[in-house]
């Protein structure tokens, strides 16, 4: 008996002493990997959540963003209440995309919540898809609340017409990455931004589409989109080549091991279902056993 309570501890001790080893491993190779992100390549979306451990959400978290909404329930939704005022254009490239930082001030309401607008951004070519459909391009209006949970807007954009308001945005581009240019004698108001019908649209909770990915975003995504020209899609399009997160289909009764695969499924039924079942057996034994167990537990502990 005591011969097997020895084994016991000491095949426990040797499990956890595995565990702290893993995880002081992974710290000191943290230092060593590079915080930059891309959207392709070996810094690319499929490799987001290797990079350091605080981007550990955009390979674990199970409500990441953006999504292809494709099944939708009925449901009375609150008024988004907009209060946009005019601020100086504050522009800045800060390398994956045409970011313009809000003055104090804006916000939207929902209900009894309130928004602070802080930024909005663009993404090319849209991030999210309805029934299958995208966009030429995406605008962002980040939002944010009391307790630092996210509002994002969502608006669509297609080529159309010429947009007056993107043509003064785009005729400020700045020509050095990183660096905010402020224009005092330039004032803005994103609700020129805004389609007419903004009481129609989409809701649900995920996360920031970049790094870290955190799961703190309550997205309003707008059924109606806004009309730009061909020459003003391209003139961003030319500075921004590749703007794409791999888009996640809102089938929430899927195991998580078995998301992302809604592509299996533009096959036939029966050759869909075993392609599926294959894929996601070997998924969940090699991803979700050898792979997940450990940074997940890591990331559900929050450690450093």
């Amino acid at each position: 008996m005591k011969t097997l309570k020895y084994l016991v501890l000491t095949s426990t001790f040797l499990f956890f002493s595995s565990i702290v080893a893993t995880t002081l491993f992974a710290e000191s190779d943290e230092h060593n990997k590079p915080e930059h992100w891309s959207y392709e390549g070996e810094c690319g979306p499929e490799h987001w959540g290797d990079l350091i451990h605080k981007n550990c959400k955009c390979k674990l978290g199970d409500m990441q963003s953006p999504i292809g909404i494709s099944t939708t329930q009925k449901a009375k939704l609150d008024s988004i209440n907009f209060h946009y005022y005019a601020t100086p254009l504050k522009i800045i490239n800060n390398g994956h995309t045409m970011q313009i930082n809000y003055g104090c001030g804006s916000s939207i309401s929902i209900g009894n919540k309130r928004y602070e607008l802080i930024q909005f951004h663009f993404h090319c070519p849209s991030e999210h898809k309805i029934h299958g459909k995208s966009y030429d391009m995406e605008a962002h209006l980040v939002h944010k609340g009391a307790h630092g949970e996210l509002a994002v807007i969502a608006v669509f954009m297609e080529e159309g017409k010429e947009n007056d308001f993107i043509k003064t945005l785009w005729s400020n581009f700045p020509k050095e990455q990183g660096k905010e240019y402020a224009h005092t004698d330039l004032k803005i108001n994103a609700n020129q931004i805004l389609p007419k019908n903004t009481a129609a649209y989409y809701t649900y909770h995920g996360s920031l589409t970049t790094p870290p990915c955190s799961e703190i975003v309550n997205w309003f995504v707008l059924k109606t989109p806004i009309q730009v020209s061909k020459a003003e899609l391209e003139k961003f399009a030319s500075i921004f080549k590749s703007q794409f997160k791999y888009q996640k289909q809102n089938w929430k009764n899927l195991p998580p091991f078995l998301r992302g695969m809604q592509d299996q499924f533009n096959l036939s039924t029966a050759e869909s279902l075993r392609k599926v079942i294959k894929i996601g057996l070997r998924r969940f034994f090699i991803t979700v056993v050898a792979r997940r167990a450990l940074p997940l537990l890591h990331c559900q502990l929050n450690l450093p």
